[in-house]
């Protein structure tokens, strides 16, 4: 099949592309290196299975493409980096995905959007079912994000209903591992690389904040699951995450551990709006793909480890 990925030089599409490669479909990688690397890439660029347009998705999408499927995976994920242009951040989240639904229904093929546990906010509801409407603050700094995410659910929602596009809306949950960008903020890049220095970990709030993480391995498999399940009703979001939940503060305490680290652990002021707890609920997951994480915390974190260490 031939695949278009967009934002596939970024963390979680350029581990896609990679996939998608070795099972031998065809990828045409489009992206505008906003907060991506072309790095993520380099070992794809000679491979005749692999193509990149330099395009970003707000604009018009011009140029005549012969694609089976679209994942939408284009959008900064990083609190730093999504702040930093917050219109650009809406605009990429609304304008880009309604020119990928436009070439869906123009192609009548399947598209996966990347949507984010952030639909949910700061949840008064734990874990975090997929029928949970959300607690979301549309005016704070997050909003651009979080509210850019869920007017593109809307936008697949409606394609769906009207022009009966096959869409996927997995909610990704915390995820990690290599081709992370080390610098961009995220919370296991951040502690990795300081431990790595020795440096002070910085920990926003008392620690007691709880995330979800999975590795990266395990969500690629779970987007190829969702994707590729023939079922008509996944036509709705779905949690792809891992429900083992952990403190933020044990966290920065074991890559401590991991890395041999003499860095110390101080506190600081929690950032507006910052979510308190987030565990997905993946019943659904389990039962309609078959599809739980395998790698466990550790495991993924050692491989983490090693990818910033050589990066």
């Amino acid at each position: 099949m031939k695949f278009l990925i967009a934002g596939g030089a970024g963390f979680i599409g350029s581990n896609l592309c990679k996939k998608l490669v070795e099972m031998k479909h065809h990828v045409l990688c489009v992206d505008n290196f906003a907060t991506s690397n072309s790095k993520n890439i380099s070992e794809l660029n000679n491979n005749k299975y692999f193509s990149f347009i330099n395009h970003d998705i707000i604009n018009k999408i011009d140029f005549e493409l012969d694609v089976d499927g679209i994942f939408n995976l284009a959008c900064p994920a990083s609190p730093d980096k999504y702040q930093l242009n917050p219109i650009n951040t809406l605009k990429t989240s609304f304008l880009g995905t309604l020119n990928l639904l436009e070439i869906s229904k123009e192609k009548n093929v399947r598209f996966l959007l990347s949507s984010t546990s952030e639909v949910y906010g700061d949840p008064l509801e734990h874990p975090q079912l997929e029928d949970y409407y959300g607690n979301v603050n549309c005016f704070g700094p997050r909003a651009c994000y979080d509210e850019g995410k869920r007017i593109a659910e809307t936008l697949c929602y409606n394609f769906h209903k009207k022009f009966k596009i096959d869409i996927r809306i997995p909610r990704i949950f915390n995820t990690y591992g290599p081709k992370m960008l080390i610098d961009d903020g995220r919370v296991v890049t951040n502690f990795i690389s300081r431990s790595l220095k020795n440096q002070n970990i910085e920990i926003y709030g008392d620690g007691e904040q709880t995330r979800s993480f999975c590795y990266i391995d395990d969500l690629i498999d779970g987007l190829l699951k969702i994707y590729f399940l023939d079922q008509k009703v996944l036509n709705e979001p779905l949690n792809i995450g891992n429900p083992t939940e952990f403190k933020i503060k044990d966290l920065a305490k074991l890559i401590i551990e991991l890395t041999g680290s003499s860095s110390k652990i101080i506190y600081k002021k929690l950032p507006e709006n910052d979510p308190l707890r987030r565990k997905p609920n993946i019943d659904k997951a389990k039962k309609l793909l078959n599809w739980e994480p395998k790698i466990s915390l550790k495991e993924g974190l050692k491989k983490t480890i090693n990818f910033v260490k050589k990066n």
